[in-house]
């Protein structure tokens, strides 16, 4: 890594800050700034999710870091689904989860960065590589709509694909002590909610509805204060009278959005290197977007530390990261279309939709009867909990015969 002296990241996300951090971490010589557009604290969404997989690699990478985020998550091990009034359904065990603000990530991962010596600076927009002449490594991880790469999309071969159904991510201060799911039928189709907590005093509740079921509601003409009284109203039985919390739009209007999965072919260019949100996106549905931020910035240092010349590790950061992010991509996807096609589901009796929410990233489930899914799945789990119980009981008459040898 020898040749890299001096790096310019480009946008202030965790992807961004934690590269800067492992950075310095190989070699504090490095010089290393972060330029944000936006002022300190500003910042959008409300919670992001983890999962506990991720743990040992943050504390394996930065302990200080580490430490600070988990100490200011909230966890979960528990899954709730309301569908209507027809059924709760509770689920215990299982992967552990975690919900963190995302202003508080950021907060963390910039002390952090600066205590190594990296330089942040907020309100620093960057339009061009041109700015940044004098850097060896211009990393650019400046989201989804990044300006750098955009000035050479046909070099990157960037392709963004729209999902079909409207989304609006909100706060509440009602805080969830699990994960929740709630289906609400309306007289214009079904609308649902993803809900979990991220602090002591705040909850992120993204909402999601068809395209009908939107304009029907009147969400298309509503402005925001409106759309979230409606919006109390149809989830009252989650929020338990607590208030939605939207983004404060200065035309007063609604932040719904379509969301944009985001691929590349190409990944770097000269000594320009895309990360997180700026290479690729992931449906909000299956909670990743930061995991793959992180890991991307891991990887990226990893590949620099090879010493193999720039473009050498660039073309391995690139080749290494794209596995795993197309097949995280096509997970997202598959649970995308899952909501999509939510009346191919809902109806059904509703344990059975519960167990088919939680097998949403299935590559078969789109292409069978749902009822026959189900069936096929319950008899796969009979089968794994019969071969669990043989296994448990052959260990047992095996160390039972073996004590007996022994003497």
């Amino acid at each position: 890594m020898g040749v890299i002296v001096k790096v310019a990241c480009v946008g202030g996300g965790p992807g961004s800050l934690y590269f800067s951090i492992l950075m310095k971490q190989v070699d504090p010589s490095h010089d290393i700034t972060v330029y944000e557009r936006n002022p300190a604290g500003s910042t959008y969404g409300w919670g992001v999710t983890f999962w506990d997989e991720l743990i040992d690699a943050l504390h394996a990478a930065d302990t200080d870091s580490a430490t600070a985020i988990i100490e200011s998550s909230v966890r979960w091990d528990k899954w709730i689904t309301h569908v209507q009034d027809r059924m709760t359904a509770t689920m215990e065990g299982g992967d552990e989860g975690f919900g963190v603000g995302r202003r508080r990530l950021l907060d963390i991962l910039t002390e952090r960065a600066r205590s190594l010596g990296v330089r942040v600076e907020f309100e620093h927009e960057i339009a061009g590589e041109e700015e940044l002449t004098g850097a060896d490594l211009v990393v650019a991880g400046d989201g989804v709509n990044s300006g750098l790469r955009e000035r050479h999309a046909d070099h990157f071969g960037s392709k963004v694909v729209f999902g079909r159904n409207p989304y609006i991510w909100l706060g509440t201060t009602k805080v969830f002590d699990a994960f929740v799911f709630s289906f609400v039928e309306t007289t214009h189709g079904w609308i649902w909610c993803y809900g979990y907590g991220f602090s002591e005093e705040h909850s992120t509740c993204v909402i999601e509805c068809s395209p009908a079921t939107w304009k029907g509601l009147g969400f298309d003409r509503a402005n925001e204060g409106d759309s979230l009284r409606l919006l109390e109203k149809l989830f009252a039985h989650v929020l338990d009278g607590h208030p939605l919390i939207g983004r404060d739009h200065a035309d007063g209007s609604a932040h719904w959005l379509n969301f944009p999965t985001l691929t590349n072919q190409r990944w770097y260019r000269g000594n320009l290197v895309l990360l997180g949100d700026a290479a690729h996106t992931t449906h909000y549905s299956i909670g990743a977007g930061t995991v793959l931020a992180l890991g991307d910035a891991a990887a990226l240092v990893e590949a620099l530390r090879g010493g193999t010349g720039l473009e050498s590790a660039l073309a391995c950061y690139e080749r290494q990261r794209k596995a795993p992010i197309r097949s995280s991509q096509k997970a997202a996807l598959r649970s995308a279309e899952w909501f999509e096609h939510l009346p191919r589901y809902i109806n059904l009796p509703p344990r059975h939709v519960v167990a088919l929410l939680g097998r949403r990233h299935s590559v078969l489930m789109p292409h069978v009867p749902p009822r026959l899914y189900y069936r096929l799945d319950q008899a796969v789990d009979q089968l794994a909990g019969v071969s669990r119980l043989a296994y448990r009981v052959y260990a047992k008459v095996t160390r039972r015969k073996d004590a007996e040898a022994s003497h």
